[in-house]
């Protein structure tokens, strides 16, 4: 039975995937070496549960226990001793999955389950990193994860059904809706996203239309909540075309990423993180400190 959930990374991901399971009943505790970042989770997450509590997304019950039920540590080996399922959060770098992977089998139980919040990154190569394969799989949550109603379970090529099982119960008590595949590059959203948001870059780099343009005619014409610039702005320029290189890598030609999106992360206009990404934010971000 899976109680106490560690999570690695306090980014946007994992901030978001630490408040659900925190709500969702689970012990959890949020990993970061840097300090600074752990502050900045534990305030973004603690708004978050406030929020939902003003709205009437959560009960005062919940978020009671969501508050009780969070933990904050930048010592991995620590935080991962008494870990039942690990998630994984870091930035789509295998190196780093590679260094995260390596430390948490040293540390953990051998009962512990591993997941890696990855989009296109393949969980077979992650879990050769460590020693069981078996407990090991893909969660892929949504940005914004406390939002996005659903979690794309990747099976590797050693995946148990006992795993893949234990892990849909895991984000159903999360409050999410699932999807169980068995890996390939990208998977299913990925595929589709990356294709649908490069297209929007080629796009904007022939003169087509502005972004404003080509975004309205995506939410009105094809019933998209949100235009593909607007998403690329959320999730991330640099995350957007990471994502692209490997799918380029993998699967060919059609996912070569457009010049002009390799431009805009090249110039630091990363989205909304950054402050300007295809859209400018800091005046919006002015009127909100006045």
């Amino acid at each position: 039975m899976i109680k106490q959930i560690v999570v690695v990374g306090s980014g946007l991901m994992g901030r978001g995937i630490a408040y659900v399971g925190a709500v969702g009943g689970y012990a959890v505790t949020v990993v970061d070496i840097n300090e600074s970042a752990l502050q900045n989770a534990k305030q973004e997450i603690n708004h978050i549960i406030k929020k939902g509590l003003s709205l009437g997304k959560i009960s005062s019950e919940k978020a009671e226990q969501a508050h009780s039920n969070l933990n904050f540590e930048s010592d991995l080996s620590k935080a991962v001793a008494k870990a039942d399922l690990i998630i994984e959060a870091v930035p789509e770098q295998i190196a780093i999955k590679k260094q995260v992977f390596e430390t948490i089998e040293e540390f953990s139980p051998s009962h512990c389950y591993f997941a890696t919040n990855t989009s296109t990154m393949s969980p077979t190569e992650i879990a050769s990193f460590a020693k069981r394969p078996e407990k090991t799989i893909a969660m892929h949550f949504f940005n914004p994860v406390h939002k996005m109603p659903l979690v794309e379970i990747v099976r590797g090529l050693e995946t148990s059904d006992e795993t893949a099982e234990t892990i849909r119960e895991v984000a159903t008590n999360m409050g999410k809706e699932t999807v169980v595949i068995k890996e390939f590059p990208g998977f299913i959203t990925s595929r589709i996203s990356a294709l649908v948001g490069n297209e929007a870059f080629y796009m904007l780099q022939e003169g087509l239309g502005t972004p404003e343009e080509i975004d309205k005619a995506i939410k009105l014409g094809l019933n998209y909540p949100m235009g593909p610039f607007e998403l690329v702005d959320l999730v991330g320029l640099d995350t957007r075309l990471n994502n692209l290189n490997y799918l380029h890598e993998k699967l060919g030609e059609k996912y070569r990423p457009a010049p002009i999106l390799e431009q805009y992360v090249k110039a630091g206009r990363l989205g909304r993180k950054s402050g300007k990404g295809v859209y400018d934010y800091t005046i919006e971000e002015e009127l909100i400190k006045k």
